[in-house]
């Protein structure tokens, strides 16, 4: 058996994936009862894009939301 990803620490380390994964599905896909995969698409985009990117604070960021955290340090 391979496996299919590197090693801790290495470039192709997939953490930061997983987590985002495991909080999306934490915090909406497993309250929600999609009826399409339309719906499902449209309210997985409207997390994303409306609240995980613009509202929720993330603790590696100094509990900061992304888009203010990118804001606050861009560099002109």
């Amino acid at each position: 058996m391979i496996c299919s990803m590197s090693g801790k620490g290495k470039c192709h380390d997939n953490a930061v994936a997983e987590s985002f994964f495991h909080t999306l599905k934490n915090e909406l896909v497993y309250d929600a009862r999609f009826r399409t995969r339309a719906e499902a698409r449209q309210s997985i985009f409207k997390y994303i894009e409306l609240f995980y990117n613009r509202k929720r604070k993330h603790s590696y960021l100094n509990y900061k939301p992304p888009l203010e955290y990118e804001r606050i340090h861009a560099v002109a």
